[in-house]
């Protein structure tokens, strides 16, 4: 029996309803699939750009294998908060960073107008002074690495006798060297230290260089942290800029400006 015309028109609209069906169950899955694919990519850029992240927070002392001194970080600075000692910071104190040169003729300047301010600044326990010893100045000292070992012993007296790290700093400055002169001896700098209340058994190991490789390391860190010269003054993470700082006074009456307390 031969269908008729309304069957026909039936017929053929149930074909392409079912035809719309299939298209429209073939769109779905493919934006599901569509969907998920950019679900993972956008997941594994989340993965990435953490992994970036951390990456670019790591410093090159992070992964450094050799002999670390302790009380040092890994952006290669020494903390002294109020008690004087490396590595004990004081809460609520703001930050001084200052990178030094024991060879270097400025840095010798801004210790001289500065010392006695710092010292008070910290005792007060408004101010954590970091300091950061480099070796920029190697090339000065006659092929002697001076700048090299004299962070050495700095390195070491932070260390294992870290109360006396000030002052081994400010006895370094009192008998600096000149630039192009041999520097001191390791012995010289040994006595130094003595003199600065560093015990005897310390100081002998000066010339060993136990932190040696560390200084490297933590002066490319530094140039890395965006330190070129010295000295470098840093104040809660921001250069100090516009400050006559080897005029003494200056920097403490900037300081105070700044908000750093002086106690009572």
């Amino acid at each position: 029996m031969t269908a008729s015309r309304e069957e026909r028109r039936q017929a053929a609209r149930t074909k392409a309803e079912k035809l719309r069906q299939e298209q429209a169950a073939r769109e779905r899955r493919s934006r599901n699939i569509l969907i998920g694919v950019l679900v993972g990519i956008v997941a594994l850029v989340a993965v990435v750009g953490v992994f970036i992240f951390q990456e670019s927070k790591k410093t090159l002392l992070d992964d450094f294998a050799g002999a670390k001194p302790a009380n040092a970080d890994n952006h290669g600075g020494i903390v002294v908060g109020a008690t004087g000692t490396a590595g004990e910071k004081t809460g609520g104190g703001k930050n001084l960073q200052v990178y030094l040169d024991f060879m270097c003729p400025y840095c010798g300047d801004f210790e001289a107008a500065n010392a006695t301010d710092l010292d008070d600044l910290r005792a007060s326990g408004g101010l954590n002074v970091t300091y950061h010893v480099m070796s920029n100045l190697d090339g000065l000292s006659s092929g002697t690495a001076f700048s090299t070992r004299a962070a050495n012993a700095a390195a070491t007296v932070a260390s294992e006798s870290p109360e006396h790290f000030v002052a081994f700093v400010e006895g370094m400055f009192a008998n600096q060297p000149e630039e192009n002169s041999t520097g001191l001896t390791d012995e010289e700098i040994a006595s130094i230290a003595v003199t600065a209340g560093v015990p005897q058994e310390v100081a002998d190991t000066f010339a060993a260089g136990t932190y040696t490789e560390w200084v490297g390391v933590a002066t490319q860190q530094a140039k890395r942290d965006g330190v070129g010269g010295t000295p470098t003054v840093l104040f809660n993470g921001k250069k100090v800029e516009q400050v006559a700082y080897y005029t003494q006074g200056e920097l403490a009456t900037w300081l105070k400006d700044q908000g750093v307390s002086i106690g009572d």
